[in-house]
Parts: structure tokens; C-alpha cells; sequence
């Protein structure tokens, strides 16, 4: 149990101050494909806060993969 919260933990990260995870981190949580969760989501955007996602620009997304 500890390993599984702590596999969890290792798949938040801050950006822009906030605590977000990734699409395909929490698609490996819920055993789907990434992009079955997004087409889910987008589906039903009206369940979800406005600030439930957001999207990387090209130079955050550099930061992190380095």
C-alpha cells in the first residue's frame, strides 16, 4: 500500500504553482489509453471545474523532460 501511494506521489508535479499530474500518468491509474481518458473528458467538460486542466506550452515542456 505505502509503494502504491508513493508511486502516486512520484506522478504529481507543480506547475504554475499548482499541483497537477499528467494525462498518461493518470491514465496508467485508471488502466486506460491516454487518449480514451481524453476523449472522455472532453466528452463531458461540463463535469469538470474550469481549472481541472490546461495545457503545457512548448517550453514547459522542455523544462520537464530535462
Amino acid at each position: 500500500m505505502e509503494n502504491e501511494i508513493t508511486k502516486i506521489q512520484n506522478m504529481i508535479y507543480e506547475i504554475r504553482g499548482q499541483k497537477v499530474m499528467f494525462d498518461n500518468d493518470l491514465a496508467v491509474l485508471y488502466q486506460v489509453e491516454t487518449k480514451y481518458l481524453n476523449r472522455t473528458v472532453k466528452r463531458h467538460l461540463k463535469r469538470f471545474p474550469p481549472d481541472f486542466m490546461f495545457q503545457l506550452t512548448d517550453k514547459e515542456w522542455e523544462i520537464l523532460r530535462c
